[in-house]
């Protein structure tokens, strides 16, 4: 650090670049006095308008009185010990450190960030399928520069809607909307449709948005016409707020849903929610783990009823293994195959006979599988505590960061298990507070039957049928509230409800 000598105005000058490449790179970037945020933001704070329902709610400054910045940046200040964070994303070591700033001299930082983990050089790259921010095209190098700040490979811009309207508005759907610099992109997607009795919708990857708004509460008509336009359709919030495990058992028995976002700061400070991904993966229904921020409402703090207040893009987020080149198009490819986990924090690889999660591995009896997991941490960012291996909801094994030949930094476990019935596995693993990682099972066939959990499906049936009859129940009357209105669908929901009840009877007969 130097500081320049003979300058009239006192400051501080910044420039960041990264360990591995030596090159300039895009970071976030928080200074503080006294525990206070510093209230002057630079000329090169990279600024773009966001808020909850669309509103101007914040333009340089993130929630947190953060900003982000391309590399570099230039701030005069009064005289004074300042604190500067910088940060890059879950990947990145973060930094801390205290600033003298003397009258008359500029103090120069010169920063370097570095990976304790690098994974995409291991063809795992970070998404978040959860970010609200109305884009055009003048905004899209503005909103790289947001998402590569967080590392953050494939941001995921969402038109919301309701019954009445959509917000965070896209200027492009598919190829078109997908705008990319080396190895980040940005694209589009819809939350949409959007109720308090059935949950919300999550579509990635399709050449054109899909609403219907006549129809609203007919949900398997987006995710049939999403699936036409080579997208892929599920469910926000993990199922688990606005009814939507309702939603979830209506459509997912169904084989209408291709993901489920299994991590997220909405529902909980606990982002890992895996009840209702258990109850279809136990049912023997493929879904893929994806996982988002839901910027800029959902943070860590959310039930405080400030949801706003530390609302991060990429604080949920989901890793994808694209064996080739990064590009929209193998991206899509490597969702669409179920080759994911999702993570606040700690990294996950994990093979079943060399099968990768979504993978669906087909067995004679008695053949041997080899189950391999690691946790991948660092000591004080991402502390690992446990990693376990889950057969059918399960735990088959568990290690912990104080057993032999384990550490926070690296956690590895190994199962040889012989295949006596279909079983879906998967890992999942803890680090530090509210830092989780899962990853989408491996699907085991064994001579040729399928992999749902015959001690829990009469349960899952069960509470099925309970949603159901919550949905029926609903519908019965008209409701007053004008955001209730799934009443007025009655007739489309109760053909609906009586197929996947019936889909609850074959079940019941095939799972036996």
């Amino acid at each position: 650090m130097a500081l320049a000598q003979g300058l009239v105005t006192s400051g501080l000058v910044v420039k960041v670049m990264d360990a591995a490449t030596g090159r300039d790179t895009p970071v976030r970037v928080r200074l503080t006095q006294n525990g206070f945020a510093v209230k002057t933001l630079p000329k090169a704070a990279v600024a773009v308008m966001y808020g909850v329902w669309d509103h101007a709610d914040g333009y340089g400054y993130q929630p947190d009185s953060s900003f982000y910045v391309h590399s570099r940046f230039r701030l005069d200040l009064a005289p004074g010990t300042y604190q500067i964070a910088l940060s890059k994303g879950p990947e990145y070591i973060d930094q801390h450190h205290e600033l003298q700033i003397r009258a008359g001299q500029v103090y120069e930082g010169n920063y370097t960030l570095a990976r304790w983990v690098n994974m995409p050089a291991k063809k795992w790259y970070s998404a978040d399928d959860h970010i609200h921010i109305r884009r055009s095209p003048r905004e899209d190098s503005l909103l790289l520069t947001w998402t590569q700040a967080e590392d953050i490979h494939v941001g995921v811009m969402l038109r919301m809607g309701d019954f009445w309207e959509t917000y965070y508005q896209q200027y492009a759907w598919g190829e078109k909307g997908v705008y990319q610099k080396e190895n980040y992109l940005l694209t589009t997607g819809q939350e949409d449709p959007r109720t308090p009795e059935l949950g919300h919708v999550v579509g990635i990857g399709a050449s054109a948005s899909v609403r219907y708004k006549n129809e609203y509460y007919l949900y398997d008509k987006v995710f049939d016409r999403l699936r036409e336009l080579g997208g892929l359709g599920g469910y926000a919030h993990q199922a688990e707020t606005f009814h939507g495990y309702r939603g979830l058992v209506l459509d997912g028995l169904r084989g209408k849903v291709d993901v489920l976002e299994l991590l997220q700061f909405c529902a909980s400070d606990n982002p890992l929610i895996v009840d209702h991904y258990y109850h279809l993966l136990d049912l023997g229904i493929p879904v893929t783990a994806v996982a988002g921020s839901d910027f800029p409402w959902c943070g860590k703090d959310h039930d405080k009823g400030r949801p706003e207040r530390s609302a991060r893009i990429g604080n949920a987020r989901f890793y994808t293994f694209v064996p080739d080149s990064l590009n929209y198009n193998n991206w899509k490819a490597g969702l669409a195959a179920g080759h994911t986990y999702v993570s606040s924090g700690p990294q996950l690889l994990f093979e079943v006979n060399q099968k990768l999660p979504g993978d669906k591995l087909e067995v004679s009896i008695g053949t041997a599988l080899k189950i391999t997991a690691r946790a991948l941490g660092h000591a004080t960012q991402v502390p690992l505590q446990t990693l376990e291996i889950i057969g059918h909801g399960q735990v088959l094994g568990r290690v912990t960061a104080n057993a032999a030949g384990q550490s926070p930094e690296q956690l590895s476990l190994e199962l040889n298990l012989p295949a006596e019935k279909g079983i879906w596995l998967a890992a999942r693993a803890y680090g530090g507070k509210q830092q989780a990682a899962h990853t989408t099972p491996v699907y085991v066939y064994v001579d040729g039957k399928g992999f749902h959990n015959p001690v829990t499906a009469p349960q899952y049936l069960k509470l099925s049928q309970k949603y159901l009859q919550e949905l029926k129940k609903d519908i019965k009357h008209k409701s007053n509230d004008p955001q209730m209105r799934a009443w007025h669908y009655r007739a489309g929901l109760k053909r609906r409800i009586a197929e996947t009840s019936q889909v609850v009877k074959d079940l019941k007969k095939k799972l036996q």
